[in-house]
């Protein structure tokens, strides 16, 4: 039986690998083109809705066949490829939790996340698979590794059955499973408060939540071709990338290799590109160091961004070069995107937009007690809607603190004007926001603690310039140790993935603390760059 969540209907039954293949069989979209690789290394790649469909059947067959059961989990560490979307929607069609993960996460993290989600089946590329076997091998319940581009010579492990994904693919399709929509589609993990990410689970359903989106951030009109900057593996992309313009019959273009800023303006003109969606990030590196404009991309007419605050000044600056807004959104891992602009109402500079329509959104005090307009308030979403995620996966207690009275409580804090334009203030937690990636300072130090020379660590984002903010280790040396700052360098960079890792080193002699002896990062923020500032450049 249907039922309708905050306004959005939610059929009894669903699943995202399907809506997202097999659901275009019996259409005209079929025989179109649902993605495009462009990889540096092996040239243009593509696939068609039916070429997809086949793909995610012969995956979710060969998940069957390994008897892997539906709600085991499936962790995906590939880099952008046909092969990425093959196994995602694949998974969640036999009906197991697809898991995805970040290429940019060294072994040990791997590994953490393979047992803290108890995964089965790892699916990876052939040329990752050596840098991460000597970790994965001593996970006991990771029994089959999916190898994109074949089994090499000499890749077998003890206690690890290795399998090409492309023979395996041809051994014939599965059978979807008929999935409720409130059943576990998807697991991604997200920066948490203890020093290790914390998974956050997602249903079918959440494909759903999104909908408001097609029309209140993107633009989406038949035949548009969506160019994405990002990868896969983050939640931002995996919905603006991956699943919603593919339920929607959209064509993706995406990009694996180096990142340089005149990269994607040639890639949307040579893709007759009509959406790009990036970070804040992108857009300034292509009006800082390109000179490309409007009469470079004549195809594209609609521009996205999420991940970090545009400023106003990009946002002038792009109007002003390419004769178009950028339509900014906000939102995180357990909601993904539920505030934005949208081509029906002007953009206000500094502002993040409106709820989407079909998300019931508040502005709550500490008693979660609607405030007035313009006052700070958490923004907190109804407790029912299709798009909130299931529970913190193995964190019941984590779970139940964020949703109280009716409300997930977001942590996230903004105030709304008389227009209804919401003005999002951030978070009173310390995540770093750095180039729009979300790094906990926890997880940081964790790893540089264990470092000989280093007695304490806090780590912070520090702003070198607008819209800049990179991630820095304050560190206090134990007594007697010569610490070198490359060498801490090097450290970090051999144990977090290379977004994680610290771009700077201050080595202090102690940090502000509250008379309980909690560490002040604001003010140790504030020290360090009043610091900085008197230094000079």
């Amino acid at each position: 039986m249907d039922r309708s969540e905050a306004g959005i209907p939610v059929p009894g039954r669903f699943n995202i690998g399907v809506a997202c293949t097999d659901a275009h069989l019996d259409t005209p979209t079929a025989g179109l083109t649902a993605m495009v690789v462009e990889d540096d290394a092996r040239g243009t790649d593509e696939v068609s809705y039916a070429g997809l469909a086949a793909a995610t059947a012969a995956f979710a067959g060969l998940l069957q066949g390994l008897g892997i059961a539906p709600g085991e989990r499936v962790l995906v560490r590939l880099p952008n490829s046909i092969a990425y979307p093959t196994a995602f929607l694949g998974a969640m069609k036999a009906g197991c939790i697809a898991v995805p993960t970040s290429t940019l996460l060294v072994a040990e993290e791997v590994r953490y996340l393979a047992e803290d989600s108890g995964a089965r089946v790892l699916v990876t590329h052939r040329d990752m698979w050596p840098r991460l076997a000597p970790e994965l091998t001593a996970v006991p319940g990771l029994e089959h590794v999916v190898l994109a581009g074949g089994v090499a010579p000499g890749a077998a492990v003890a206690g690890k059955a290795l399998h090409g994904l492309e023979e395996a693919l041809g051994h014939g399709p599965g059978t979807p499973v008929d999935t409720a929509a409130d059943d576990p589609a998807y697991l991604v993990y997200t920066s948490g408060t203890t020093g290790r990410p914390k998974g956050v689970l997602h249903a079918h359903r959440a494909l759903l939540g999104r909908l408001p989106a097609a029309t209140h951030w993107f633009d989406f009109r038949p035949g548009d071709r969506v160019m994405h900057s990002g990868k896969f593996n983050w939640t931002y992309v995996l919905g603006t990338g991956l699943m919603d313009p593919l339920y929607h019959g959209q064509t993706v273009i995406v990009h694996e290799g180096a990142n340089e800023p005149g990269l994607w303006p040639r890639l949307i003109a040579r893709h007759g590109c009509t959406i790009f969606v990036g970070v804040p990030t992108i857009y300034r590196q292509i009006i800082q160091k390109t000179d490309c404009g409007a009469a470079d991309v004549p195809t594209l007419r609609h521009c996205m961004c999420a991940g970090e605050h545009l400023s106003d000044e990009m946002l002038g600056a792009w109007r002003a070069r390419f004769g178009q807004d950028i339509h900014e959104a906000i939102g995180m891992s357990e909601i993904s995107y539920y505030i934005s602009h949208n081509r029906r109402q002007p953009i206000r500079p500094g502002s993040a937009g409106f709820p989407q329509p079909g998300h019931r959104v508040a502005l709550l005090d500490a008693d979660l007690e609607p405030v007035a307009d313009g006052e700070e308030g958490m923004l907190a979403v109804a407790d029912d809607d299709p798009g909130l995620f299931l529970e913190y996966w193995g964190l019941p207690a984590e779970t139940r603190a964020v949703r109280r009275g009716g409300w997930f409580l977001t942590g996230d804090y903004a105030r709304r004007d008389a227009d209804g334009y919401v003005w999002f203030l951030g978070r009173r937690d310390d995540i770093i926001n750095t180039f729009g990636y979300r790094v906990s300072p926890h997880e940081v130090e964790r790893v540089m603690k264990t470092h000989p020379a280093v007695a304490d660590c806090v780590a912070i984002g520090e702003e070198v310039g607008p819209g800049k903010t990179l991630v820095a280790a304050c560190v206090v040396a134990r007594a007697g140790a010569a610490v070198d700052e490359e060498e801490l360098l090097a450290w970090g960079a051999a144990h977090l993935a290379v977004y994680k890792c610290p771009r700077r080193i201050h080595l202090v002699a102690d940090y502000p603390r509250t008379k309980n002896g909690k560490v002040v990062r604001s003010a140790l923020k504030a020290r360090i760059e009043t610091a900085a500032g008197e230094a000079g450049p």
